[in-house]
């Protein structure tokens, strides 16, 4: 513990001050915040309930929520740690409810019936069985015309985008062999046999993609 009341830990490679009520602050959700608002902006719905997976330190939580206060906003993770600090950052926010455990994996989710799924950055820094997983209960929970938004980078036709993914892509099968930048050829045709279909990609910054599925009626 360090003075003025934070304490200090790595995560993901990054040294994040924590203060005494819990919130997390990673620097990759601080800077892509701006651009996946903008594609949210053209995207969502104007009322309904959100559900968000992995929800990270709450960052993208509390900056989208505040921006469309008509939506009600449910954050998960299986991280307690991750949570305490979702409730940290959304504490204050009326539209966002307190963040539950959500193991993308599970056969069954605590949630039904919702009008959009929203997960950045998770199915390439977790073993491909979470992608499944996410794909298959985002078919199971998203209502008729329901949209699944997932943001991160992809291969396209088994081909990187950029050489820095392709670097990125070892350095994280370095770390964890299970982990790896997705194609999203293979995203696409789980997603379809979950009764989603793609609907629009997004080029987006540093070679990312927003990439956005529509649940059939």
């Amino acid at each position: 513990m360090w003075g003025f009341g934070l304490a200090m830990t790595r995560r993901d490679g990054y040294l994040i001050l924590m203060p005494n009520e819990a919130r997390l602050d990673f620097p990759a959700t601080g800077r892509n915040a701006a651009p996946i608002l903008d594609v949210l902006h053209d995207i969502l719905p104007d009322t309904g309930h959100v559900l968000e997976i992995a929800s990270g330190s709450g960052q993208h939580a509390a900056h989208f929520a505040k921006v469309f206060s008509s939506l009600t906003w449910q954050p998960t993770d299986l991280d307690p740690t991750h949570r305490q600090s979702i409730a940290a950052w959304t504490k204050d926010l009326p539209n966002v409810r307190a963040p539950i455990e959500l193991d993308a994996t599970s056969n069954s989710w605590p949630v039904s019936d919702v009008d959009v799924i929203i997960c950045a950055n998770m199915i390439h820094i977790a073993p491909w069985t979470a992608g499944l997983g996410l794909l298959a209960g985002a078919g199971r929970t998203l209502g008729d015309n329901g949209m699944l938004y997932l943001y991160g980078p992809y291969m396209v036709d088994g081909v990187h985008t950029a050489e820095s993914n392709a670097q990125f892509d070892i350095s994280l099968k370095q770390r964890d062999p299970s982990w790896g930048v997705r194609d999203l050829g293979v995203v696409t045709e789980v997603a379809t046999e979950h009764g989603l279909e793609l609907e629009t990609t997004i080029e987006m910054p540093a070679n990312n993609l927003s990439v956005v599925f529509r649940k059939s009626c």
